[in-house]
């Protein structure tokens, strides 16, 4: 397939790199062997395990009030807390 395609400063640089290294390889051939390369390690990634939170009690402390956040940082911080 013949195609046009615009590829990036820093990854026509790698590209570049790598047929510097390629003895006898074509610009084309760098750039189907790194596509494929990608495209097979794309197939073998394994999504992470779901991430879970485990709750706990935290209990409450006698004297303080949670459901009021102005009033407790008042008794904690003091009346200056702002």
């Amino acid at each position: 397939m013949r195609t046009t395609l615009t590829i990036e400063e820093d990854v026509a640089a790698k590209l570049q790199k790598k047929l510097k290294q390629s003895v006898g390889k074509t610009f084309k051939d760098v750039v189907n062997e790194t596509l494929r390369l990608g495209l097979l390690a794309e197939k073998n990634i394994t999504p992470p395990e779901k991430f879970r939170v485990q709750s706990r009690a935290l209990g409450i402390k006698k004297g303080l009030n949670y459901d009021n956040i102005g009033e407790l940082l008042e008794q904690i911080e003091g009346a200056d807390h702002k």
